[in-house]
């Protein structure tokens, strides 16, 4: 929609300007009518932002983080919330949040609400952020809200750190491991196959005749691998886009062997705490479990919650749904039940995040551990497969020339 710029005369006789959106100047006049003040002028902003549908894309937690904490900080000092705004986005050195903050502030100025603004950005901003500032506004505790968000975010931030930097090393470990094998399939064994041409062997053993194919089509019909491997990631993807293969793929995520336990506890750490933000900041329990359901991460749990949603509308308790879906290990829901029977829900899921969290750093330092010697055992083996495969027929010959010379 445009954007007009305007001249009032409030109740009180002043003069006043500013800057609105609306489908056409006679909405924004009737608009500005409504609300008691007399319209003197109304003309288009031409110069003004137009932004494109989605928003400017999106913004990195850590600056998320960063922006809820400083918003608050300048919040409770008493700034006001167009300054802020304005503050922030000279602060930031994210351009992309620069310009979703300029936004921001040419609306909230114009009298959009901060939530409304923000829901013009979803790519940046969550459904949980903007819940949690709606909850703000209205109860009129917008920076104990943008308090909850910064903390909130931290620790999700904190949480992707310790998985990341546990998967450093292997990830390293196993790019070197596929470089080395390339290198040695693609330069080493044509190096021998060339040798073992000019001593005349015709006939290989079968591990060396696998190798000497499989170089063969590594380095003839390299394009082939690349294409097929293009071709499966966007089958992938397009497979994935659709809720049956979204839900295909978060089920085999949950029963994988070892890695499934691990995606598990990180989406019930990831519910317990968007849960228990929500419903601190005063969003109802009904809302707060949509708004979980599209943050989960995974389309098994999100339904498992949306169904157990549906039963609390129904008069239900909240444990009682979440233990029929299976898919909430007994000790959430003991804990939920107690949190729900003691009035502190929020409190307990706080206390099972904080619980999974740390098992998930456990059991990743753990897995970490047990993959690293596993790793190096595996391209020992393979490596000690190619230099065995290439040295078989020099044996052979070796024996041959021995027994000729025996005779």
């Amino acid at each position: 929609m445009p954007f007009f710029n305007y001249t009032i005369r409030d109740q009180s006789g002043a003069t006043r300007s500013g800057k609105a959106e609306a489908e056409n100047a006679e909405v924004l006049r009737k608009r500005l009518q409504e609300e008691g003040f007399q319209v003197i002028e109304i003309s288009m902003d031409r110069a003004a932002p137009r932004v494109p549908a989605g928003g400017y894309g999106r913004v990195r937690l850590s600056d998320l983080a960063i922006f809820a904490r400083q918003f608050s900080t300048m919040l409770d000092a008493g700034v006001s919330l167009v300054r802020c705004l304005d503050v922030l986005q000279q602060q930031t050195s994210n351009a992309r949040l620069r310009r979703i903050l300029m936004d921001l502030s040419t609306r909230v100025e114009s009298g959009e609400s901060l939530s409304r603004a923000m829901s013009r950005h979803p790519k940046a901003f969550s459904q949980l952020i903007i819940g949690l500032i709606r909850a703000g506004e209205v109860g009129g505790v917008l920076e104990e809200s943008l308090q909850r968000i910064a903390l909130f975010l931290e620790k999700d931030v904190e949480l992707r750190r310790k998985i990341r930097s546990a998967l450093t090393y292997p990830v390293i470990v196993l790019l070197a491991a596929t470089g080395i094998v390339i290198f040695l399939v693609s330069w080493l064994v044509p190096q021998f196959a060339s040798l073992f041409r000019d001593l005349g062997i015709k006939e290989l053993p079968a591990p060396t005749q696998f190798l000497v194919d499989l170089s063969g089509f590594i380095t003839q019909k390299w394009y082939i691998i690349i294409i097929s491997v293009v071709a499966i990631l966007i089958a992938y993807k397009l497979f994935v886009s659709t809720r049956v293969g979204r839900r295909v793929a978060d089920r085999v995520k949950l029963r994988v062997p070892v890695f499934g336990k691990l995606h598990h506890k990180i989406v019930m750490a990831r519910f317990s705490r968007t849960m228990g933000t929500l419903l601190a900041s005063g969003v109802p329990i009904l809302q707060a479990m949509e708004t979980v359901a599209g943050v989960v991460g995974n389309a098994i749990v999100a339904d498992a919650v949306l169904e157990s949603r549906a039963r609390i509308r129904e008069g239900e308790k909240i444990a009682d749904p979440l233990q029929k879906s299976k898919m909430f290990p007994p000790m959430v829901v003991h804990m939920v039940s107690v949190g729900e029977e003691s009035g502190s829900l929020d409190h307990m899921l706080n206390k099972i995040a904080d619980f999974y969290e740390n098992e998930v750093e456990t059991a990743i330092a753990s897995l970490t551990a047990a993959i690293e010697p596993v790793m190096i055992v595996i391209l020992g083996f393979i490596v000690g497969f190619i230099v065995i495969s290439m040295f078989l027929p020099m044996i052979e010959v070796i024996s041959n020339l021995s027994q000729s010379g025996g005779e």
